[in-house]
């Protein structure tokens, strides 16, 4: 594995292979022109079928996406071919409580224990939620 680091005083970049997948893409794979919305897409906002400043995802074995939903606080989960996600973290207004996140960025699957690894971006601590 390499590893490729730069720092200065106001910039830290560190590469690191992507997430390693169960889901295998040929080499020679042909991709559709046109994309199609699997979360939100209904405008910026706070409902169940939207989303503000989406930031990291993770795709589950059953194609369920969970979303860091960085400007509404919450990490919501879609359900393949869901019309609206699901509230499964945060979603309590910003701050630092146990049931609250301030600007998530990031989440993923701890299968081991069934909950949510989650980078709480803004109150600088990863939280374990569980699922």
């Amino acid at each position: 594995m390499q590893l490729l680091f730069i720092s200065t005083p106001y910039f830290c970049f560190i590469s690191v292979p992507l997430r390693a997948s169960t889901v295998g893409i040929h080499p020679n794979a042909k991709w559709s022109e046109h994309g199609i919305t699997v979360a939100g897409g209904n405008g910026s906002g706070i409902k169940t079928n939207q989303l503000y400043n989406p930031w990291g995802l993770y795709v589950d074995d059953d194609l369920t996406i969970y979303v860091a939903d960085l400007g509404n606080n919450r990490i919501v989960e879609w359900k393949s071919g869901a019309t609206n996600g699901i509230v499964v973290a945060g979603g309590n207004g910003e701050g630092n409580g146990t049931n609250q996140l301030k600007q998530p960025a990031d989440v993923i699957i701890d299968k081991e224990t069934d909950s949510l690894i989650i980078s709480d971006y803004k109150n600088e601590r990863i939280v374990r939620w569980p699922r």
